[in-house]
């Protein structure tokens, strides 16, 4: 009988400790906001192989033959690549923003 209220006792200690909710405090959504600067010159080439992306997935790729499907992931890989280097601005986080918006307002 004391074994019975024990494995009794411990079930429900441990369904009480359950992590479910320290799972959903942990979501990517808490990340902070940043703000990327890119050159208007870039932004235009950017906005084209947006363009070309957005064909390449609007794209029936279903009757395509392997080496198309292969040639098509190449070029996404390298457009993905262009884009990152082309977008690779300056990031400022919105922390940082208001930090340095109270520095300024304190020191003027």
């Amino acid at each position: 009988m004391k074994k019975i209220t024990f494995v009794v006792m411990a079930i429900f200690l441990s369904l009480t400790f359950y992590p479910g909710q320290s799972i959903a405090a942990t979501s990517k959504k808490d990340k902070p906001a940043t703000e990327v600067a890119i050159n208007p010159a870039d932004a235009a080439k950017v906005k084209v192989l947006e363009v070309r992306l957005n064909e390449i997935n609007d794209m029936d790729k279903s009757d395509l033959k392997s080496a198309e499907k292969r040639e098509l992931r190449k070029e996404v890989r390298s457009i993905k690549k262009q884009m990152s280097e082309l977008g690779g601005g300056v990031y400022i986080s919105v922390g940082a923003i208001i930090i340095i918006l109270l520095l300024v307002i304190i020191l003027l």
